[in-house]
């Protein structure tokens, strides 16, 4: 896990990464198969886990699958805050493009 930039939140979040990524994604397929109509009930077992793991507090089960450092390019060389994708030419939070 690492602090990263999310643009989607427009701040700093914890970001998994490896193996804990492919633990929430596991969770996070289990909870579609729960008959659970609560989602804070459904997705429990992901939420407990980004939780515990990151001490952020997150409610919102959609968010911590966009929270996967894998999925963002490098850190920007200009701002510091993260690519979109791997293949960005350019920077969208400053406008840089990508050496």
């Amino acid at each position: 896990m690492r602090i990263r930039y999310c643009w989607r939140c427009k701040m700093e979040v914890p970001m998994l990464e490896g193996e804990e990524s492919i633990i929430a994604s596991k969770l996070y397929s289990e909870g579609f198969k729960t008959l659970e109509k609560d989602r804070q009930k459904r997705f429990k077992k992901l939420l407990d886990f980004y939780n515990d793991l990151t001490g952020f507090g997150e409610t919102e089960p959609n968010a911590i699958i966009h929270h996967f450092a894998d999925m963002y390019g490098p850190d920007c060389e200009s701002c510091g805050k993260p690519y979109r994708t791997h293949k960005a030419s350019f920077c969208a939070a400053c406008g840089n493009k990508r050496k």
